[in-house]
Formats: C-alpha cells, sequence, structure tokens
C-alpha cells in the first residue's frame, strides 16, 4: 500500500509543480510528501526529481517513471468507476457550471429536484457565462448555449432556442421600425459581450445568409441586462426566446424581420468523456433530458 501511496504522491508533485501544492489536495503536511517522494526515490535507487530553490523538474528516469504511475492511477481510477456505475446509484459532489440567466431562469429547480430522487449527492453549482474548461477546472457537467464545434468533450443535446432581434413598441414608435437588418445600423443597440460573433449579427432571409455591422451603445456580458434596457425602452437587443419567449407572447416586447431568422442556437449538457461516466453524472443528463423534453419557454 505505501507503494501506491508513493506513486500517487509523486505524480501529485509532478502535476502541481511543487510539494506545497502537492500537499492540499493529498491532505498531507508539505513534510509528509516530501518524506514519501524522497522513500521513492531511495526504494527505487534513483533520483526522479531535480530540486531548485524556484522549480522541480523531471529526471530522465522521472519523466519514464511519471508515465507509467500515471498510466497505472488513471487504470485504478477506471477500475473503480467501472464497478461503481453498475450499483446505478448517484453518490457523491456533482460540480456543475452553467449560464447566469439560463440557470437562474430554468435551472434554479432542477438541482433541489433532482436531489429529492437521488438524496446522496450533493451540488456545487457555479453560474458563469464564462466558458470554462471543464476537466481543467473540474467540472463534472456544463451546460452550454451554443453551435457546438467539435471538441474532445462528449454532448447531449437538452433543446434549442432561438435568436430573436426585438425592442419594446416605445422604443420603435419613437425611432422607427427597421424592415430589413441593414437598418440596424442607424439604431440604438444593446450588445451582449459574450456573444461569439461580437458585433456582427447573423440573418438568414430572402437573400440568403447575411452578416449585419452593429454599433452598441449598450454593452453587458448578462442577458437580463440586455433584456432590462430593451423593457426600459433603450433599444433592440438580439436574445434567445429562453429569456424574452414570455415578453414576445405579452408583447412587452416586438419581434423584428419576421422574413429573417437569426441564429438557432443548441443547449447542450456538456461532460468530459462517455467512457466510464460516473452514475451520478450520467442520471444527471438522463434527468436534464427529461425535464426539457417539453420546451419551458415560448418560442
Amino acid at each position: 500500500m505505501d507503494k501506491f501511496v508513493e506513486m500517487q504522491t509523486f505524480v501529485q508533485v509532478v502535476d502541481a509543480g511543487s510539494f506545497v501544492g502537492a500537499a492540499e489536495p493529498l491532505d498531507m503536511s508539505k513534510a509528509a510528501v516530501s518524506r514519501y517522494v524522497a522513500d521513492l526515490e531511495a526504494r527505487l535507487g534513483v533520483r526522479l526529481l531535480n530540486r531548485t530553490t524556484r522549480k522541480l523538474s523531471l529526471t530522465e528516469e522521472g519523466e519514464l517513471f511519471y508515465v507509467r504511475c500515471k498510466e497505472l492511477l488513471n487504470g485504478v481510477d477506471a477500475a473503480e468507476s467501472e464497478i461503481t456505475s453498475r450499483s446505478g446509484e448517484a453518490i457523491g459532489l456533482l460540480r456543475i457550471n452553467v449560464p447566469v440567466s439560463f440557470g437562474i431562469l430554468h435551472l434554479s429547480d432542477v438541482w433541489p429536484a433532482f436531489k429529492a430522487r437521488h438524496p446522496k449527492v450533493t451540488f456545487d453549482v457555479t453560474l458563469s457565462d464564462r466558458v470554462v474548461d471543464i476537466v481543467e477546472e473540474g467540472f463534472d457537467l456544463a451546460v452550454r448555449i451554443t453551435k457546438l464545434r467539435s471538441s474532445s468533450l462528449v454532448s447531449r443535446r437538452l433543446a434549442t432556442t432561438r435568436m430573436v432581434a426585438c425592442a419594446s413598441a416605445q422604443y420603435l414608435a419613437r425611432h422607427g421600425t427597421p424592415e430589413h437588418p441593414r437598418e440596424l445600423a442607424t439604431h440604438n443597440i444593446i450588445a451582449y459581450s459574450h456573444w461569439a460573433l461580437q458585433d456582427e449579427w447573423e440573418f438568414d432571409g430572402p437573400e440568403g445568409k447575411m452578416s449585419v455591422r452593429t454599433s452598441p451603445c449598450i454593452r453587458t456580458n448578462n442577458g437580463d441586462t440586455c433584456r432590462a434596457a430593451a423593457l426600459a425602452h433603450e433599444g433592440i437587443i438580439l436574445q434567445p426566446t429562453f429569456l424574452v419567449g414570455r415578453d414576445l407572447q405579452e408583447g412587452t416586447l416586438v419581434e423584428l424581420f419576421p422574413h429573417y431568422s437569426a441564429t438557432e442556437l443548441g443547449i447542450h449538457a456538456v461532460y468530459g468523456s462517455r467512457k466510464h461516466i460516473a452514475p451520478k453524472v450520467r442520471l444527471l443528463i438522463d434527468f436534464l433530458a427529461e425535464r426539457f423534453a417539453k420546451r419551458r419557454w415560448p418560442e
């Protein structure tokens, strides 16, 4: 067993880049971490790490041993995941990342509902519109609203949402109603700063696909703030129906360009790997798919 702890400690030191950095995730003191690595080197009869006052580096033997240790430890993790997955029970902490507006409007009731069904899970839910690195930042799952590009991540589509250019009737009465997307250049634009195309708004209409450059008078990284400004008659927004669908239905916002469609985005559950997916993650994805099988906002 000490051999396993020595290898685990050595790998953590290399990954963290220091003995101090390895101590916390291992729940050890720095002295204990140093001792395990020193004992490992003594047992093998080789130096694995070059130590200086500024940094650590692997020796040639250390590089070879690190690769082998990593393979072994990953194999142990995979074996445990495979056995655990057979129980089909959701147990443990779920670290989730979701977009701010969507998370508040359409996911805030999901977590307690899932926990009621699976009481052995706990949640750590982060709301952020920043695209996180799921693997690097240690998330089990992220919900992303985008046109997914190819990546090493695995995803499952939960729903779709339509992007809509819209404004209040009062704004349009004061400034006129644009009949063509090109007319956006002369209007007050309230822009979402995380929009992938920045100030370019894309439409598909009778002339085919087109891109229109806008000049925002308000820019914000939050969709609710865009919506609030539009409801305050400040300008035109391009926002998803999950956020403004009810406003369009009730007439507090008016959809523009009925003959031109804007982008449709997928709402995806994104996770690290299809192989050895933990039961808690698989069950949560199934739960989300079940919840969004029926649309929860007006289109």
